[in-house]
């Protein structure tokens, strides 16, 4: 049986359902491939994390260790000086951070339980009797925490209102032996499965600890033959590559080369921004006399170098805790203060002069970037791969969809 041809109307239509159907295929291939790298990460994780930390510490050590040898230092000799000279940095800011940063981990750690009971009590108080500054929204929302935080006590009097079982008797002193070599038995018994899974745990976490005193003892290693062996893997790696010498394969070398450059220039430089911004925090912080400032400054650190989340957890961290020590509403201004002078100085001074427009993301595309990679590939690790899979993802449209690639001579 012959079908006429479609008309025009219709073959736009089919056309149109094609091309949804195949956009669609593509985007659930993409997400696909995001999940499965994801559990692949995971699982290699211990693996990864090493070569991970030893590739970025060879690019911050890389431009010192060229300076080195552009004096006529040979290289193996000006690793060795950067290591140490590396060394010594690392050691005496341990040596003048760690003790503090010790005593402020404890000190805050003693009075959590007392800041869990203060901050609810504050909250009711001021939904009770709410002060002048505070909006009127944002009493329910205190009155909610406070009750949320001290749940009702009735329920605790009606089971203190029940009366109490009758204790049975105790056995006569002349029980049978029997009897207790079956409680015993069925102590046992209860207890074996107990130390069993606690025995697992403990063996868990013996190794756990033992693959990051392993890991730690590689990053070094891996760091110094990353920086030995620079010039050999720069000229060499294409020989590697499983293609034929073909045009494919020097479209796959020039995005490996993108990609590679966009890796390196966001976490040479997003490091250098993190440093920047704790040392910033902690100063701010301790001006404006915050308990623990050393503490939050180091946190804002380690986490800077996701942006905007780690920005967000460090202000959270401060106005909680200026909250519970203080209980006014200044000191809480101050701290939003110094967050936005640390903030105003990163975008206008200190992320264009050290990494410029190298990564070229909108702050829009960045934080769709961190949603996405901290759903698709989970917790730290996502947040922290989710820019750098943005940037490759632009250097592949730019070259082959949103702009046409330059004809070759």
């Amino acid at each position: 049986m012959n079908f006429p041809p479609p008309s025009e109307k219709q073959a736009r239509l089919i056309w149109m359902a094609l091309t949804g159907l195949a956009v669609a295929t593509i985007v659930a291939l993409v997400v696909a491939l995001v999940w499965g790298l994801g559990r692949v990460l995971d699982v290699l994780a211990p693996v990864l994390w090493p070569l991970a930390v030893a590739g970025v510490l060879a690019c911050l050590l890389d431009p010192v260790v060229d300076f080195l040898v552009r004096k006529n230092v040979p290289r193996t000799r000006a690793i060795v000086v950067v290591f140490a000279l590396a060394l010594v940095i690392v050691a005496g800011l341990l040596a003048s951070v760690v003790p503090q940063l010790v005593v402020e981990a404890r000190d805050l750690a003693a009075k959590t339980g007392e800041y869990k009971t203060e901050l609810p009590t504050k909250a009711g108080r001021w939904a009770a009797n709410p002060p002048s500054w505070l909006p009127k929204q944002a009493v329910p929302l205190l009155r909610t925490f406070s009750e949320s935080a001290h749940p009702d006590t009735n329920a605790m009097t009606a089971m203190a209102s029940v009366p109490t079982a009758t204790v049975p008797s105790t056995p006569a002193a002349g029980a049978s032996e029997q009897t207790s070599l079956k409680s015993v038995a069925d102590y046992t018994t209860k207890l074996l499965p107990k130390f069993g899974q606690w025995l697992s745990q403990v063996m868990g976490f013996v190794g756990s600890v033992f693959g990051v005193i392993a890991g730690l003892a590689l990053v070094p290693i891996y760091a110094f033959y990353f920086l030995l062996e620079k010039h050999g893997i720069a000229a060499k790696w294409r020989d590697y590559l499983p293609v034929q010498n073909s045009k494919f394969k020097e479209e796959l070398v020039f995005v490996i080369t993108s990609i590679n450059g966009y890796l390196v220039a966001f976490f040479r430089g997003q490091v250098l921004v993190a440093l920047c911004d704790g040392v910033l925090y902690t100063i701010g912080f301790l001006i404006i006399g915050l308990p623990y400032a050393v503490l939050i400054g180091v946190l804002a650190t380690c986490l800077t170098i996701i942006p905007f989340l780690g920005a967000i957890t460090t202000c959270v961290s401060a106005l909680l805790i200026a909250l519970a020590a203080f209980g006014d509403w200044q000191h809480p201004a101050l701290v939003l203060g110094v967050f936005a002078v640390v903030q105003t100085l990163e975008g206008t001074v200190i992320q264009p002069r050290i990494m410029g427009e190298r990564v070229g993301l909108h702050p829009a595309t960045i934080i769709i970037a961190l949603m996405a990679g901290t759903t698709l590939l989970g917790g730290l690790l996502g947040g922290l791969l989710a820019i750098p899979l943005a940037a490759v993802l632009r250097v592949l449209m730019f070259r082959y969809v949103w702009r046409k690639p330059p004809e070759r001579a």
